[in-house]
């Protein structure tokens, strides 16, 4: 009887350290490092809809997607909406991290670059079942959801999710508000 409850108490053990981050959680502050080695964190974006996705250069449909996800961050900056995009290159070699980010950054503007060295900052996301990895947190930092995968029929319900988190009432005490017109996005082309 002690091996079989000692089994369980195994299992329960290794079941919960592979547990993935679920709806609603807090996930952790630390989102990795940017280029210029400066830790990105989910604290400094308090108040607005975090968009994280995990991605790697050699995953053609993580390539596909950062072209989008630099589009909506370049919106919402010029409407001045409460959003931030945070693209994480996943457990790749540094200089591949840094030479490309200099590649990209030209093309990608406004997109925060960081580095996930080992892949443990994406692995609680799912990122050991393959990339990218896009994860939503609302606005108080809770996870909202998160979708494995990639292809262009997402990208119309992907607006849409983003759009009802940013319509959620601010997270800060005394925020001001804006034109419900004002905060949406209709289109990232």
């Amino acid at each position: 009887m002690r091996r079989i409850v000692f089994a369980w108490i195994i299992a329960l053990i290794c079941f919960s350290a592979n547990a993935e981050i679920q709806p609603g959680a807090v996930p952790p502050d630390a989102l990795g490092k940017t280029p210029n080695g400066e830790i990105v964190s989910l604290a400094s974006m308090r108040d607005k809809v975090v968009v994280i996705s995990f991605w790697a250069t050699w995953c053609t449909y993580c390539m596909k997607e950062l072209p989008i996800l630099a589009g909506l961050q370049k919106l919402a900056t010029e409407r001045h909406l409460p959003l931030q995009v945070v693209s994480i290159d996943h457990k790749e070699d540094r200089d591949v991290f840094l030479r490309t980010a200099r590649l990209l950054r030209p093309r990608l503007p406004g997109l925060l670059m960081s580095w996930d060295r080992d892949g443990s900052i994406g692995k609680p996301f799912g990122t050991n079942k393959g990339i990218p990895v896009m994860v939503m947190l609302h606005r108080d930092g809770t996870v909202a959801d998160v979708h494995v995968g990639y292809s262009e029929a997402m990208l119309d319900d992907l607006l849409a999710e983003i759009n009802t988190l940013m319509a959620e009432p601010s997270a800060l005490p005394a925020a001001s508000s804006s034109s419900a017109a004002q905060k949406t996005i209709t289109s990232v082309n």
